[in-house]
């Protein structure tokens, strides 16, 4: 298993439209997370700021996130959410967080 944390930011105008698709989440997106092989996740917001939290229990992820980027109801959410984020005109979603201590 492999734990990632991302940190990213909205646009002020879209936190609420953000919030509302993700308090909403359309059931085939669910369902294509859990087969390509993510678990625990969540994501949690203060103002404009995202924390982003998953674990990743198969063996190929790159695989398996095309395998979500391919997938016409992944692309069909994305119109919606990725327009929320602060640089999405740079293609920029996500910055990856370094952990640095766990204890199980």
């Amino acid at each position: 298993m492999k734990r990632f944390i991302m940190h990213s930011f909205l646009k002020p105008e879209k936190v609420d439209e953000y919030v509302s698709l993700h308090a909403n989440t359309w059931p085939e997106i669910l369902d294509l997370i859990k087969k390509t092989n993510i678990q625990n996740y969540s994501i949690s917001i203060r103002g404009t700021e995202l924390y982003t939290y998953f674990e990743y229990v198969g063996d190929d992820y790159e695989k398996d996130m095309q395998i979500q980027a391919d997938s016409e109801i992944m692309q069909k959410w994305w119109t919606h959410t990725k327009p929320c984020f602060l640089y999405h005109d740079k293609g920029q979603y996500y910055d990856d967080l370094q952990e640095i201590f766990y204890l199980e």
